[in-house]
């Protein structure tokens, strides 16, 4: 007769009960498929990270999709940009921009702080659609920014 397997395996073995386990990650990127879509992500592959109002279905091609909009506002397009720049290079950033005339979007001051040194090439919004419809892009990440404009297509530089 073989013994009943517990419903919370932990429970048996002496260790923490599951509310009281914690990460045994250190760094700021804990998201599995996050994670395993930046490990396959090579030199020259392209990471979109959009704001709650793109539309990712249909303005992306081949890349992984990965919806991480929590609520309204959460996660936030820096958040997660902070998130990866922990664990990866970036060699260039491209900015989605508003029409003729419109004032600059707050959030790129942000992002040049986040990357310093580098240069964020603007496209117009449908030029900047365009670009992350292109096979290198690899990763696609929805947020729950609720910024207008606030769309980084991310180049993954050398380690």
């Amino acid at each position: 007769m073989s013994a009943a397997i517990p419903a919370e395996p932990w429970a048996s073995s002496g260790t923490a009960r599951k509310s009281e386990v914690t990460s045994m990650l250190k760094g700021k990127l804990i998201h599995p498929q996050l994670m395993a879509a930046l490990s396959a992500c090579g030199h020259g592959d392209k990471i979109l990270i959009a704001d709650g109002n793109y539309p990712l279905d249909s303005k992306t091609t081949d890349a992984e999709l990965i919806y991480l909009g929590l609520t309204p506002g959460l996660p936030t397009v820096t958040d997660v940009l902070d998130a990866i720049l922990s664990a990866s290079n970036v060699e260039k950033a491209q900015v989605m921009t508003p029409g003729e005339g419109e004032a600059e979007p707050e959030i790129f001051d942000e992002f040049r702080k986040m990357l310093p040194g580098q240069e964020l090439e603007k496209l117009g919004r449908y030029e900047f659609y365009d670009a992350c419809c292109v096979p290198g892009v690899k990763v696609a990440i929805s947020t729950g920014e609720k910024r207008t404009f606030a769309n980084i297509l991310i180049t993954v530089g050398v380690a």
